[in-house]
């Protein structure tokens, strides 16, 4: 089954291609910041994962299987010499791809994750999607309030509330299947398989803020992907492409240009 995706900017025949891939509880949406900044001069491509958004639900959730769904819709569209950018667990499936078919990527751009293990970090989420799902809001306000309980940040609230939808018997629900994300949650949180090092040009574009990526990742780093370069976003943390969107649309067209 291929992802769903949304396709704009120039025309593939006439332009790069660059792949935008969100994270975790995420859309195809949620990177609209730096496809608008992109699609003048490039062809670029929304995908919603596996599990997310419009594209296909799925027990299997890895990043062996979803960066394979990737490298599906590449050879469905024809593509060749690929520019990927994801975000957090979209960086990792972005990273994955490049692991898995070297020779289709261009360039790799990854915000703000690492090719390393993580320790869980999103049960608090989890409780509250949950919580939403169980006590089946009328509306996103009354979502908005059920998950006030456990998460105080209003700006991550928003964020998973963009994910809430009616059904075809109007009643709401998130698109992203909670379930299969959370049975498969350890594997969300491991490191992607690195077999070798991977020679294409990447970049890794921090948050000044955020903790994802740490100086003891850089062996890692750079073990897995040896020309890497590195990017700090000053006064941005996990969000960067929210928080300091024009910041990192240049760091990505400086970059890929």
């Amino acid at each position: 089954m291929l992802l769903n995706f949304k396709q704009s900017g120039l025309d593939q025949n006439n332009a790069r291609t660059v792949i935008l891939i969100h994270g975790l509880f995420g859309s195809l949406e949620n990177l609209n910041v730096i496809a608008r900044a992109l699609e003048p001069n490039f062809n670029v491509i929304n995908v919603d994962l596996r599990n997310h958004g419009r594209s296909f639900k799925s027990d299997d959730m890895n990043y062996q299987v979803m960066a394979a769904d990737v490298l599906s819709l590449i050879s469905h569209l024809g593509l060749k010499n690929v520019i990927l950018v994801g975000h957090s667990m979209g960086g990792k499936v972005a990273m994955q791809v490049a692991m898995l078919d070297e020779q289709i990527v261009d360039k790799l751009v990854v915000l703000d994750i690492a090719p390393v293990d993580y320790h869980p970090r999103h049960n608090t989420i989890i409780s509250a999607l949950n919580d939403v799902s169980q006590q089946s809001p009328a509306s996103r306000n009354d979502a908005d309030k059920i998950m006030s309980n456990f998460i105080e940040e209003l700006g991550v609230r928003q964020f998973l509330l963009k994910s809430l939808a009616k059904n075809q018997q109007g009643q709401l629900e998130w698109r992203f299947n909670l379930s299969v994300i959370e049975q498969n949650y350890s594997s969300i949180i491991a490191n992607i398989d690195t077999p070798r090092t991977c020679l294409c040009d990447t970049l890794f574009i921090k948050g000044n803020n955020s903790d994802y990526i740490l100086a003891e990742h850089r062996e890692a780093i750079v073990g897995a992907f040896a020309k890497a370069k590195a990017k700090i976003i000053q006064g941005a943390g996990h969000w960067l492409h929210a928080e300091k969107p024009k910041a990192v649309n240049r760091s990505i067209i400086d970059f890929i240009q």
